[in-house]
C-alpha cells in the first residue's frame, strides 16, 4: 500500500518533448496539477465567480504547461496574448499534448465551452 509520502512525493506530472516546425525546435509540455485544471477549468466555465473568459483558450492552457528544463512555466499571465498570436497549427499542436497530458479529452474542452 502507498503511504502518504510515497503519494505527495510521486513525481506524476509527465514531461513531454514536442516538436513546433513552425518556431524551430521542441519545447517541453508538462500537464496540469489538479489545482492548476481546476482552476483552468472555472476560468473557462465562470463558476469561479469571475466572468466566463474563452479568450486565447489555447494559448493559455499552452502558457501553464509549457516548461523549462526544470519545470518551470516559460510564460507568464501577461504573455498569454503574444503567445495567442503564433501560429495556430503550432499552438494546437502543443495543446493537444497539453490537454492530453492534463487530463481534458475532446467532450471536456466542449463541454467548458459550452457552459
Amino acid at each position: 500500500m502507498l503511504t502518504r509520502e510515497a503519494i505527495l512525493g510521486a513525481r506524476d506530472r509527465e514531461i513531454v518533448a514536442v516538436e513546433v516546425p513552425e518556431w524551430g525546435g521542441t519545447v517541453l509540455v508538462r500537464g496540469l496539477s489538479a489545482a492548476q485544471k481546476d482552476a483552468f477549468e472555472l476560468s473557462v466555465t465562470g463558476l469561479s465567480g469571475r466572468e466566463r473568459n474563452l479568450e486565447n483558450l489555447r494559448a493559455r492552457l499552452c502558457a501553464l504547461c509549457i516548461v523549462d528544463a526544470e519545470g518551470r512555466t516559460l510564460f507568464e499571465e501577461a504573455d498569454v496574448a503574444a503567445l495567442g498570436e503564433r501560429s495556430a497549427t503550432a499552438i494546437e499542436r502543443v495543446f493537444a499534448v497539453a490537454r492530453r497530458l492534463s487530463g481534458l479529452n475532446d467532450a471536456d474542452v466542449a463541454e467548458l465551452a459550452k457552459n
